[in-house]
């Protein structure tokens, strides 16, 4: 009998049967704490609301252990083996040597019982797509060795015998303390704080609860109403301003805790990071295309960046997004000499490369979105002063040029720094390109992973003499564009970026 056959069906951890049942304490939570900001007061609404909540959290947790008590995998010489569900039975098979990732994350509730989820990226037929296999619930142990068992498997089926014996794991890059100081530069803490209130008014207003009638929404609201404007606002945004770098420190290291950035047998990158929830992301060395650089503007006044891997077998583009952080806020060089490491090169290409300025006219382009935006900022506000009497008139005329005395200045700068951000060019092997007014990206792929390349002109650069070119690659977000270029050296960029790709489209002067 063959080694396939007689592999045993192993099962998820029983460790997940009271994390299941877990989910009926959310209703319970919801309910003790409505009646606590209601001070014991339930309307009809809110009753059905509590008891719909109870239902859909008890229908959620019996799926759930279903799930548990029907999921079984096993591991043979060439495959994985998924099997589960109940009175819809399904069997997976996974080729070894198809599987691209095995991330492991761990949420908090999960690592209060020791738990972890394996999340098993692999290659579609073709290999061209990817295909994603979760097993939730087995235990960080088993998690670990399974993770490890699969990518050791995978990587003696496609061992080159010939090969030199691996090296130790070492990092490429630790958490250092001092970046926390970037933390407070990100958006994440002042949205969250907003996203948070958002949801906690629409919540309580389904409900048909007043938030302005609670005892501690209403004595703010009192305390502010009590000052006079030219404190209340200061006070507010410096309040709104401390909770958010509060709430943007605590997002930096829940994220960010135990990152570690190394270089694992197989030619596999890992990133493992997190506080709260614990992740381990997998990234395949022979499927990186490429790196991108973020320097969103507020970080980039800090000096810092962020960078992200253009790589394939990472799933759907917000998987990408997720899953291609290689770094976190950090020093920009620090960012430029892992960016470095991971390609294998001795510098960055995005420091090597010499990149070509666009023409005057993409500037022009700049400055007019920059009027465009004014324009419609303003227009709400001067518009109607035409048919409004004079003191009305007045004050909506001047807060339409106080809004116009600052976009058009703030339009001007921006299109002065988005035009000096444009650049592009060529470094080795490399396509260098890089945009951005909010946030400066710079990316660098490599030539060889380009599939396609895409001239596209819209009515405006027409008029212009302008083209965009955008380079196609099976990795990362799919397309990255070289905007606004000179009609004609578009084309001969195009094709000293990647000979021969548009010959057959070019028309040539003998």
């Amino acid at each position: 009998m063959s080694t396939e056959t007689e592999a045993a069906w192993q099962r998820l951890s029983p460790r997940l049967i009271p994390v299941h049942l877990s989910w009926l304490l959310a209703p319970v939570v919801t309910g003790t704490g409505t009646l606590i900001g209601t001070g014991g007061k339930l309307n009809l609404q809110a009753l059905i609301t509590l008891g719909s909540f109870t239902v859909a959290f008890a229908i959620v947790a019996g799926l759930n252990l279903m799930r548990f008590l029907t999921t079984g995998y096993r591991i043979t010489d060439q495959r994985l083996e998924l099997r589960s569900g109940l009175l819809f039975r399904s069997r997976r098979s996974i080729p070894l040597d198809r599987i691209r990732s095995a991330d492991i994350t761990a949420r908090p509730l999960y690592r209060v019982f020791g738990l972890a989820s394996v999340s098993i990226g692999a290659a579609a037929h073709g290999g061209s797509s990817n295909r994603k296999f979760s097993l939730d619930g087995v235990t960080r142990g088993q998690a670990t060795a399974l993770r490890q068992d699969l990518l050791n498997r995978r990587a003696a089926l496609l061992a080159d015998p010939d090969a030199a014996a691996p090296e130790e794991n070492t990092p490429i890059a630790e958490l250092q303390r001092s970046w926390l100081r970037y933390a407070p530069l990100t958006i994440w803490g002042v949205g969250g704080l907003f996203a948070v209130l958002g949801i906690s008014y629409r919540t309580l207003h389904e409900m048909q609860i007043d938030p302005l009638e609670l005892g501690i929404v209403h004595d703010l609201v009192a305390a502010f109403s009590s000052v006079p404007l030219w404190l209340g606002i200061p006070a507010l945004l410096l309040a709104i301003a401390v909770l958010g770098t509060i709430g943007a420190v605590g997002l930096y290291v829940e994220g960010w805790s135990g990152f570690r950035l190394e270089r694992e047998d197989g030619g596999i990158l890992r990133v493992r990071r997190g506080l709260l929830i614990h992740r381990s992301v997998s990234i395949e060395e022979r499927r990186l295309r490429g790196i991108e650089v973020v320097e969103p503007m507020m970080l980039r006044w800090g000096g810092g960046a962020r960078l992200h891997a253009v790589a394939s077998g990472l799933g759907s583009a917000e998987e990408n997004r997720k899953r291609g952080a290689l770094m976190p806020p950090a020093p920009r060089a620090e960012i430029i000499r892992v960016a470095a490491d991971v390609l294998g090169e001795q510098d960055s290409p995005t420091t090597l490369a010499r990149l070509r300025p666009h023409p005057r006219t993409a500037l022009r382009r700049r400055v007019n979105r920059g009027l465009l935006v004014t324009a419609l900022a303003v227009a709400p506000l001067a518009v109607p002063a035409i048919w409004l009497p004079g003191a009305w008139r007045t004050g909506f005329l001047t807060a339409a040029g106080i809004t116009a005395a600052v976009l058009l200045p703030a339009g001007w700068l921006l299109a002065q720094d988005a035009y000096r951000t444009l650049g592009h060019g060529l470094s080795d092997g490399y396509l260098v390109a890089r945009a951005g007014t909010f946030a400066h990206r710079t990316v660098a792929l490599r030539r060889e992973g380009i599939i396609g390349l895409t001239v596209s002109r819209s009515v405006f650069q027409r008029r212009s003499g302008l083209l965009t070119l955008t380079a196609t690659t099976a990795a990362g977000s799919g397309a990255y564009r070289v905007r606004d270029l000179a009609a004609e050296e578009g084309l001969a960029f195009a094709e000293e970026a990647v000979p021969g790709l548009l010959t057959p489209f070019l028309e040539r002067d003998y």
